[in-house]
């Protein structure tokens, strides 16, 4: 089943402006506004969050917006520049979460994320990615995924949520609802909609199509036939000047698993060259299919280092073949490495006594573009005493950061992802317990070790100045081990709530 992401950017010119004019842009709080000629009027074309607070609409004259908001912020729109910056921002995305991506003037993108959600640990963790990536540039976004971009579009612009899932098959009963402006006809055409009775998307959906189509021509019904599904709407995916690809174009369409893998070969060993021409390896590959129905699929894999041996790539990509749809037959495969990488040519040097240091890449990309980059990872110390932020994820071929872990006191094989509370019996304020309670069994305690004093790290926030964790070593009588804290120092209420927790468990 298709997936499609709208990006709804609902201040991007104001966001751009800000963006672009930096130290020197308005501060957020201040209403700002973007001005255009309409015929011999002067209006506003983009307002703001605090400009629409303070009562300013898209279309409002720039005489009038002055005078409801003293100290307003005006400057000229530039549309074009609007559009240019969309278009890179499409750019952006198609390089980091699809290989299908477009930009949906004046005010969003348009992703095909089918088969690569899983990449980024899935769509709700991907929507709650873009939006928290773009709101950290400065730039407000809204988002939903539907079946089809019609719904996608409708549900990110009116569905009353910063991040709208449409659960397959579902696209009808969630748009139902929504007025009859989202599905993208012109206002002119919903203003007389709603004359005759029609005010949401429900009320159009069981009514015969040919009265309508008479009054209000084909727009009508393709739109709200793209919206459920059953009318295609392609997306025209963004190409950036400087992607390197290779293409293919059938006399005759193809449709067969070997045939798209021979020709996935010959993609693969043609854009190989040209990456080695510019000495480069490819981290991220896009596999696209048209299909002669005007429909596209994509698959997208990626490598864990810049890589440019064909039989390498193309054994990635072959291993999603079977995610490939091809109807009623492929006409063109277009191939392209959406992010490529310097990779210089390595001397092949034998040694009789140089140990080498065996490649595992080949295994952490096969793995990686099953399961998806974010659950694979390896463990990093981070240079912090306090446990829980000591240690970090990074990619499995991620370089060493040069960090260590302290061997001044050990620490157990098991860290839990949250400390949990126990009950403890113990002597204040530097004896260890003598016996514990965890999930509802009691331990007595047959030795321990410590305490070892954990301070709070004061600059994170004010809370930490003068918290600290008193950490202990035991051993049950059956001889299992923990590492058992207690939040505070023992005598002064102000480190601490005195109560005991377990955070690890030693092998």
């Amino acid at each position: 089943m298709t997936r499609v992401v709208s990006l709804f950017l609902p201040t991007w010119s104001t966001d751009r402006f800000r963006r672009k004019s930096g130290d020197a842009a308005p501060p957020v709080e201040a209403p700002l506004i973007m001005v255009g000629r309409e015929g011999r009027r002067r209006v506003v074309q983009a307002a703001d969050a605090a400009a629409q607070a303070a009562g300013l609409r898209v279309g409002m004259p720039e005489t009038k917006a002055r005078v409801l908001v003293p100290g307003l912020i005006i400057e000229e729109a530039d549309p074009t520049a609007d559009a240019e910056a969309l278009d890179r921002l499409a750019g952006w995305v198609l390089r980091r979460y699809a290989p299908l991506a477009a930009a949906d003037p004046p005010d969003g993108l348009v992703i095909d994320t089918t088969g690569a959600d899983h990449l980024h640990g899935g769509e709700t963790a991907m929507l709650a990615e873009m939006i928290e990536r773009l709101a950290g540039s400065g730039i407000t976004a809204r988002a939903a995924v539907a079946d089809t971009w019609g719904a996608a579009h409708a549900l990110a612009r009116y569905g009353g949520q910063a991040a709208f899932i449409s659960l397959s098959g579902t696209a009808s009963q969630d748009i139902a609802d929504l007025p009859l402006t989202a599905l993208r006809i012109p206002a002119d055409m919903a203003a007389s909609l709603r004359l005759l009775g029609f005010e949401r998307i429900a009320d159009l959906l069981d009514q015969p199509r040919a009265p309508l189509a008479l009054r209000f021509g084909p727009e009508l019904g393709r739109r709200v036939d793209q919206a459920l599904g059953t009318a295609s709407e392609p997306i025209d995916p963004i190409r950036p000047p400087d992607l390197i690809d290779a293409r293919r174009r059938f006399a005759e369409p193809i449709s067969t698993a070997e045939t798209i893998a021979r020709y996935i070969g010959k993609l693969v060993d043609a854009l190989c060259t040209s990456l080695e021409a510019k000495g480069l390896g490819a981290r991220r590959l896009d596999l696209i299919c048209h299909r002669v129905d005007n429909h596209a699929q994509a698959v997208r894999v990626g490598t864990a280092l810049p890589v440019r041996d064909t039989r390498r790539l193309t054994r990635l990509l072959c291993d999603k073949i079977e995610t490939i749809d091809p109807g009623f037959g492929i006409e063109i495969m277009t191939l392209a490495a959406s992010i490529a990488e310097p990779l210089p040519e390595r001397q092949s040097v034998t040694s009789l006594v140089d140990d080498t240091v065996p490649d595992v890449s080949d295994l952490v990309d096969t793995l990686a573009n099953r399961v998806g980059e974010l659950r694979l990872y390896r463990a990093s110390p981070v240079a912090s005493d306090v446990p829980e932020r000591s240690v970090t994820r990074i990619p499995a071929m991620a370089p060493e950061t040069g960090a260590s872990w302290p061997g001044h006191w050990p620490r157990p094989a098991r860290l839990l992802a949250r400390p949990e509370p126990i009950e403890a019996m113990a002597l204040l304020p530097d004896h260890p317990p003598v016996a514990f309670t965890w999930r509802g069994i009691r331990r007595r305690v047959a030795c321990a070790d410590g305490p070892e004093r954990v301070f709070g790290e004061w600059w994170k926030r004010d809370a930490e100045l003068v918290a600290v964790r008193d950490y202990f070593q035991v051993e049950d009588e059956a001889g299992e081990r923990y590492w058992i804290y207690r939040a505070g120092d023992g005598e002064d209420a102000a480190t601490g709530s005195h109560q005991w927790f377990l955070h690890g468990v030693f092998g």
